[in-house]
C-alpha cells in the first residue's frame, strides 16, 4: 500500500535524497504574494576555513525553524544564504597546505596565492552546502551570495570612502595588537585573554655616572631593548633625587631619561617602571604626554629586529631566555618570581599578541558608537533576547575605542586607497586615472564587510533593488553570544549609519555548546562533536531537536548523547503512532475528515475522548505559537512533547481502541477522521523544528496533499473548544491513574479483576464513560453512584470531582493505608500553602491577567476539596 511506512524509524532512509525535492520544488524561494507580510533572515555567514561546528549548526536550527513557521502561518519568507571569506583563518589554511608541498606565499606572488584561495573557496563552500543540505535549512540559493562578491565588494568601497570622506575613517601610526604568526594586525576584540603561567622579572638599571641603581619588574624583559625612558612619581621621595638624571639600558648601553609622571604607582613594586612605548598600550600614552622616541624592536614574525643589537633574528621567546641569562651574568637579574596572569592570545592562530607600533587604518568610533548607543531609545531599537544581552550591547558601546580595520594579508577586501612616488594619497571607490599609483597593500578586516551583511545581500548600495524595499530590515538574526561584540555590534552601527535603519528588529542570543562535563569545545581537549558524524547516527531531525530543546535563550547547553538517543526515541514513537493509525485509516479522505469533524463540533458524531483531544490540540497549538513567538523554543518542544507522548499517544490512541475494536462503523469512521487530523496537525507543528520525518509521513497521509513545507501552519478552531469534554476526559484519565498506583501498591495486577466503587457529582458522566473504566481498570464489579456506602476495609483515593474506593480484604493492612493517605494529606497541604501565599501576595493579584488569578483560585478549590475528602477519610479509618 501506497502509504505504508516501514517497521522501524530509520533516519538515513528518510532524510535521503528528501533536501533536493525540496530544492527541486522551489518550496523555500519567497511566495511573492504582495499581501503577505515580509518575514526575512540573512543566515549568520559561516568562514570558508571547513566544515561546519555545532555552534553553528545551532544558528542555522533556530533560524530554520523561525523561517520555516512563518512560511506555514503565510509570511512572505526570505531566508538569505551566504559564506564568509574569513580572511586570516582562511589565508592561514591555504599557506597551511602550500606549505605541505614546501610552497610559501611569497614564492607564488600575490595573484597566484589568491588563485589558490579561491580554488580553495569552491571546495569548502561546497563542503558547507552539502551540510547545509544535510542540516536542512531552507534557504533561497538563489539569492546566495559571499562576502567577496562584487555586488557586495562594492558596497565595502562605498562604505569605506564615505567614511573616509567624513574623517571618521583614518591612517595613522598607533600601538596595536599584533599577531606575530599571521602577520597581522588585530582587533582588541579578536584578542583572547587567557591566564597563563608566568615570571616578574626584577632588573637593575645603572644609574648614568654614579655606582647607584633602580630596579624595575617586568614579565616581558625582552621589552627593554624598546625602552625609552624610566618614570617615577612626582610624590616619592625615594627618587625625587634622580628626576632629570638618566639611566643607562644595560647590554646595550643605552642612555634614557628618568621622569615623572603619574603612570608609576608609588605603592606597586619598586615604583619604578619602564617605558616601552612601541610595545605596550599605557607606555604609548605616557610617551605622547612627554614626546619620548618610539623604539620598534620587533619584526612582522615576532623576531627581534635591527634595534635589538646583538638579539637579532632571534624569536622574541628565545630572546627573552638569551637576554635573561646576559642580566644574570651581569649581576643585573635581582629576581624571577613566577606569577600566574593574563595575557592576549589571537582569536585566529592562538599565539600570544604582540603590543605593537604600527601603521594602520582606523575607524573613528565614537560618532557611531553614539549614534548606536540612541537608537536603543527608539521605536527602531533592536530588541534582544533574553534583554540582558542589550546591556552587553550598550556596555560596549558606551566603552568602544578606535576600530583597527586593515589587515596585513592578500585575501580579503584590498584598502581601496592608492599612494604616488610624491607622497600623494587617493581614496575612491575605483582607482585614480594616470600612472603611477599603487594600491595599499593591507586588505580590511573581515568583519568590516560582515556588518554590511544584512543591507548589502540585499542590493545595496541600490536603495531601489526590489530585495532591499521588501525584505530590509531583517525581521529576526540568531546568534551566539560570543560576537555581539564582532558582529552584531557593527552590523547595528553600519545599518544606522548608511541606511538610517537598524539591519533587524530581533536579535536572539543563544548559548555556547559544551561538552557532558561543562567544559567548552576545544581542539586541544579534543572534546568537539562534528554534528555530521551526529547526523550519520541519528539523523538530522533528532539533533535539531537536541539544539532547540536543549536551553533557554542565552544559556549554554551541554551535548549529551543520552539526550540524542530521547530524542530518537521520541520520533520512533510518532513513527510508531503513525503507522498505526495509516494502517487503519488509508482510505479516509479529506472530505471524509472535514465532514467527520463538523459532526463532532456540532455534538452530532463522536464521543468525549474525540472532543478531548480535539480542545487539547486546540490548547497545545495556541500554547506552543505563543512560545515560538517568544523564541522559547525549549518551553515549546516541552509542551508539543507532553501533548504528542502523553495525551495523544499513551491516552487518547488509547482510547480509541473502545470504538477500533467495537462494532460501530459509522463511530469508528469518526474516530478514524479525528486519528488523522490529530496526526495531520501535530506534524505540521513539528515540522520546522523536525523537517525530514514529517515530510515522509505527512505525504503519506490519505487526506492531504503538496509538501508540508507551504502547508498551512495550524491554528485555534474555536468550534472545537469542550471544556467539558476537557474536565470529564481528565477526570477519568485521573481515575485511571489512581486505580493503577493503588493495584501496584497492593501488588493486584490488572489482570486480577477487583470490585470499583466510585462516588462522585459527576455519577452520570462516569457511567457513561464506564466502558473506558472496565477496560483500563478490569473491575469485578464497578459502582459508580453521586451517594454509597464507603466500605470499611478499602483502599482509597481522591481525585478531582470524585472518590475512588477498591475493597480490597485481605489485602489492606489498615494501619499502612492511614500512613499513605497521611502523606498524600501532607501533599495536598504543601499545595495549599503553595497557593496561599501566591494569592496572598498583593503584587501578584494586583499585576496577573485576571485569568491566572482565577486559575489560582480553582487551584485551591480543588486541593481545599482533596485535603478535607482525605482527612475525612483517615478519621473513618481510624474510627473503624
Amino acid at each position: 500500500m501506497t502509504n505504508e511506512l516501514t517497521p522501524k524509524f530509520n533516519p538515513t532512509e528518510v532524510e535521503a535524497g528528501r533536501y533536493e525535492k525540496w530544492l527541486e520544488a522551489d518550496v523555500f524561494k519567497p511566495s511573492g504574494n504582495p499581501d503577505a507580510e515580509p518575514y526575512s533572515i540573512v543566515i549568520p555567514p559561516p568562514n570558508v576555513t571547513g566544515k561546519l561546528h555545532l555552534g553553528h549548526a545551532w544558528d542555522t536550527t533556530l533560524q530554520d525553524i523561525i523561517i520555516r513557521q512563518k512560511r506555514m502561518q503565510g509570511f512572505d519568507t526570505l531566508w538569505l544564504p551566504g559564506m564568509d571569506h574569513a580572511g586570516i583563518a582562511t589565508q592561514a589554511k591555504v599557506a597551511a597546505r602550500l606549505a605541505e608541498d614546501g610552497i610559501l606565499p611569497q614564492d607564488l606572488g600575490r595573484e597566484k596565492f589568491l588563485d589558490k584561495v579561491w580554488e580553495w573557496k569552491g571546495e569548502y563552500a561546497t563542503t558547507i552546502k552539502e551540510q547545509w543540505g544535510k542540516m536542512g535549512i531552507s534557504v533561497d540559493y538563489s539569492r546566495e551570495r559571499f562576502t567577496l562578491d562584487e555586488g557586495l565588494s562594492q558596497a565595502v568601497r562605498k562604505v569605506f570612502v564615505q567614511l573616509y570622506n567624513k574623517g571618521w575613517i583614518y591612517r595613522g601610526e598607533k600601538l596595536i595588537n599584533w599577531d606575530p604568526k599571521a602577520m597581522t594586525a588585530l582587533s582588541d576584540i579578536e584578542v583572547i585573554h587567557k591566564e597563563i603561567d608566568g615570571a616578574f622579572y626584577h632588573i637593575t638599571y645603572q644609574i648614568e655616572g654614579s655606582d647607584e641603581f633602580v630596579e624595575i619588574a617586568t614579565t616581558r624583559p625582552e621589552t627593554f631593548l624598546g625602552d625609552t625612558a624610566v618614570i617615577v612619581n612626582e610624590k616619592d621621595e625615594r627618587y625625587k633625587h634622580l628626576v632629570g638624571k638618566n639611566v643607562i639600558l644595560p647590554i646595550i648601553n643605552r642612555v634614557i631619561p628618568i621622569l615623572t609622571d603619574d603612570h608609576a604607582d608609588m605603592e606597586k613594586g619598586t615604583g619604578v617602571v619602564k617605558i616601552t612605548p612601541a610595545h605596550d598600550p599605557n607606555d604609548f600614552e605616557v610617551a605622547m604626554r612627554h614626546d619620548l622616541p618610539m623604539i620598534n624592536m620587533m619584526n612582522n614574525d615576532g623576531t627581534i629586529n635591527e634595534n635589538g643589537g646583538k638579539y637579532e633574528g632571534l624569536d622574541r621567546f628565545e630572546a627573552r631566555k638569551q637576554i635573561v641569562a646576559d642580566l644574570k651574568e651581569l649581576g643585573q637579574l635581582v629576581d624571577i618570581k613566577p606569577v600566574r596572569h593574563e595575557v592576549g592570545h589571537s582569536e585566529r592562530t592562538g599565539v600570544v599578541v604582540e603590543p605593537r607600533l604600527s601603521t594602520q587604518w582606523f575607524v573613528k568610533m565614537d560618532e557611531l558608537a553614539k549614534n548606536a548607543i540612541a537608537n536603543q531609545a527608539t521605536e527602531d531599537a533592536v530588541e534582544f533576547y533574553p534583554p540582558r544581552f542589550n546591556d552587553t550591547f550598550m556596555q560596549w558601546m558606551e566603552n568602544v575605542h578606535d576600530w583597527v580595520i586593515s589587515r596585513q594579508l592578500w585575501w580579503g577586501h584590498q584598502i581601496p586607497a592608492w599612494y604616488n612616488e610624491a607622497g600623494e594619497m587617493y581614496v575612491g571607490e575605483e582607482a585614480p586615472e594616470g600612472e603611477g599609483w599603487t594600491q595599499d597593500e593591507d586588505v580590511l578586516d573581515t568583519w568590516f564587510s560582515s556588518a554590511l551583511w544584512p543591507f548589502s545581500t540585499m542590493g545595496w548600495p541600490d536603495e531601489n533593488s526590489a530585495d532591499f524595499k521588501r525584505y530590509f530590515p531583517t525581521s529576526t538574526l540568531v546568534t551566539g553570544y560570543d560576537i555581539i561584540f564582532f558582529w552584531v555590534s557593527r552590523m547595528i552601527f553600519q545599518s544606522l549609519e548608511f541606511t538610517g535603519k537598524s539591519p533587524f528588529h530581533n536579535v536572539l542570543i543563544h548559548g555556547l555548546i559544551r561538552d557532558e562535563e561543562g567544559r567548552k569545545m576545544s581542539k586541544s581537549l579534543g572534546n568537539g562533536i562534528d554534528p555530521m558524524d551526529v547526523i550519520e547516527k541519528y539523523g538530522a531531525d533528532a539533533l535539531r531537536w537536541f539544539l532547540s530543546n536543549g536551553s533557554a535563550p542565552g544559556q549554554d547547553v551541554r551535548f549529551s548523547y543520552d539526550k540524542m538517543d530521547a530524542a530518537w526515541n521520541f520520533i520512533n514513537k510518532i513513527w510508531n503512532v503513525s503507522r498505526y493509525i495509516l494502517m487503519n485509516a488509508e482510505d479516509v479522505s479529506a472530505d471524509a475528515v472535514s465532514s467527520a469533524l463538523t459532526k463532532v463540533a456540532n455534538k452530532t458524531a463522536g464521543n468525549v475522548t474525540d472532543r478531548w483531544i480535539l480542545t487539547r490540540l486546540n490548547d497545545t497549538a495556541r500554547r506552543v505559537t505563543e512560545q515560538m513567538d517568544k523564541f522559547e523554543f525549549g518551553v515549546a518542544g516541552h509542551i508539543l512533547y507532553n501533548f504528542i507522548w502523553d495525551e495523544f499517544a499513551n491516552w487518547y490512541l488509547e482510547l480509541t481502541k473502545e470504538v477500533m475494536f467495537g462494532e460501530d462503523e459509522a463511530e469508528k469512521d469518526i474516530t478514524r477522521a479525528v486519528l488523522l487530523h490529530v496526526l495531520d496537525q501535530v506534524l505540521r507543528l513539528l515540522h520546522p523544528i523536525m523537517p525530514f520525518f514529517t515530510e515522509e509521513i505527512f505525504e503519506k497521509l490519505p487526506n492531504t496533499s503538496g509538501s508540508i513545507v507551504v502547508a498551512e501552519y495550524p491554528k485555534v478552531r474555536p468550534e472545537f473548544n469542550d471544556d467539558k469534554a476537557s474536565e470529564g476526559v481528565a477526570m477519568l484519565i485521573e481515575l485511571i491513574t489512581a486505580v493503577r498506583n493503588i493495584r501496584a501498591e497492593v501488588n493486584t495486577p490488572l489482570s486480577k479483576a477487583v470490585p470499583m466503587l466510585i462516588k462522585s457529582e459527576h455519577a452520570d458522566f462516569l457511567n457513561a464513560v464506564s466502558p473506558y473504566i472496565s477496560r483500563f481498570t478490569n473491575p469485578s464489579e464497578l459502582t459508580i453512584a453521586k451517594d454509597l456506602a464507603v466500605p470499611e476495609q478499602a483502599m482509597s483515593a481522591v481525585i478531582t470531582g470524585a472518590e475512588l474506593y477498591l475493597p480490597l480484604a485481605g489485602l489492606i493492612n489498615i494501619e499502612e493505608e492511614i500512613a499513605r493517605l497521611e502523606k498524600e494529606l501532607a501533599k495536598w497541604q504543601k499545595e495549599l500553602d503553595l497557593v496561599n501565599k501566591k494569592l496572598g501576595n498583593e503584587r501578584f493579584v494586583a499585576n496577573a491577567k485576571a485569568e491566572v488569578v482565577q486559575k489560582e483560585k480553582d487551584k485551591l478549590a480543588d486541593y481545599q476539596e482533596k485535603f478535607d475528602t482525605v482527612k475525612a477519610r483517615i478519621a473513618e479509618l481510624k474510627e473503624n
